[in-house]
């Protein structure tokens, strides 16, 4: 398996945990921050990566690093990553995680470029165009731009869509 599904199948699991405590938004942050951490600094790497420390000592400097920070539920969640030797792919599950929750909520991360920026009386229908084309409730702030073809364009994952100006 790649990391991808790896992650993925952790951040699911990660997230019905999550629903359970009613805590999605503040399990996400958590998961990025350790996520963020393991990128920037490069004694927690080391030490998560080290194949000389065992497992179970990772998880005792773990809990008492972490302490009452974190839900317990949470910490057991990444004493079972760290257990089965995925801890290296703690931020994938941290992407894959807040991937899922963006699908549950219908949100698009995307670009929106606009040719100018639409009288008031515009607004409100142009700002319906991008979720409608999406098929998303959800979408982003527009960005100022004339040489816009068509008046706006979106840009998303691989997804461009152009020419929802009016006339």
């Amino acid at each position: 398996m790649n990391e991808v599904t790896i992650g993925r199948n952790y951040a699911e699991t990660l997230l019905v945990l999550a629903k359970r405590e009613g805590k999605e938004e503040e399990w996400g942050t958590l998961i990025e921050s350790f996520a963020e951490a393991m990128r920037e600094d490069q004694t927690l790497r080391t030490f998560l990566e080290s194949p000389k420390l065992a497992a179970s000592r990772k998880i005792e400097i773990l809990a008492k690093a972490l302490g009452k920070r974190v839900p317990p539920v949470f910490l057991r969640f990444l004493e079972t990553v760290i257990m089965k030797r995925r801890q290296m792919v703690i931020p994938e599950i941290a992407s894959e995680y807040r991937a899922l929750i963006d699908e549950s909520e219908d949100r698009v991360h995307a670009n929106v470029t606009v040719a100018r920026y639409p009288a008031d009386q515009d607004a409100d229908a142009r700002n319906r165009q991008p979720p409608r084309l999406f098929g998303t409730r959800h979408a982003p702030p527009a960005q100022g731009n004339p040489a816009t073809p068509g008046g706006v364009t979106l840009y998303s994952s691989d997804r461009v869509r152009d020419g929802m100006g009016r006339g």
